[in-house]
């Protein structure tokens, strides 16, 4: 998804965004990506996590598998935009500085990056 907002507005992404107080991991996952996407989504095992620096200290994101169950994909209300990509256009957007910083080289390191 194309992040609409700060920080990273403009840029490439990946869907997510906090746990509310009450949430599971994989409720939070679910309800961020359908918000964000407009898919429904089965949440997998957790393939990695990072930390970002934030305005109040940092981040601890945690990324998981996903199959889709249903929906369709269109950007919802944190994104400007949202599509499916092949490994070259992925190749593309970030030769262009066009996705989000390090998240090429998280998802190489993690094996998930998108397929030719």
């Amino acid at each position: 998804m194309r992040r609409a907002n700060e920080p990273g507005r403009g840029l490439w992404s990946l869907p997510g965004g906090r746990v509310e107080p009450g949430e599971t991991d994989a409720v939070a996952l679910a309800r961020e990506v359908h918000e964000e996407t407009g898919l429904s989504v089965a949440v997998g095992e957790l393939v990695g996590w990072v930390t970002r620096p934030a305005a109040r200290g940092v981040y601890a994101i945690y990324d998981y598998r996903c199959q889709v169950t249903s929906g369709d994909l269109r950007p919802g209300d944190d994104a400007s935009d949202a599509a499916w990509v092949s490994g070259a256009i992925f190749d593309t957007l970030n030769r262009d500085n066009m996705v989000t910083e390090r998240l090429a080289q998280t998802l190489a390191e993690w094996d998930c990056l998108p397929r030719p």
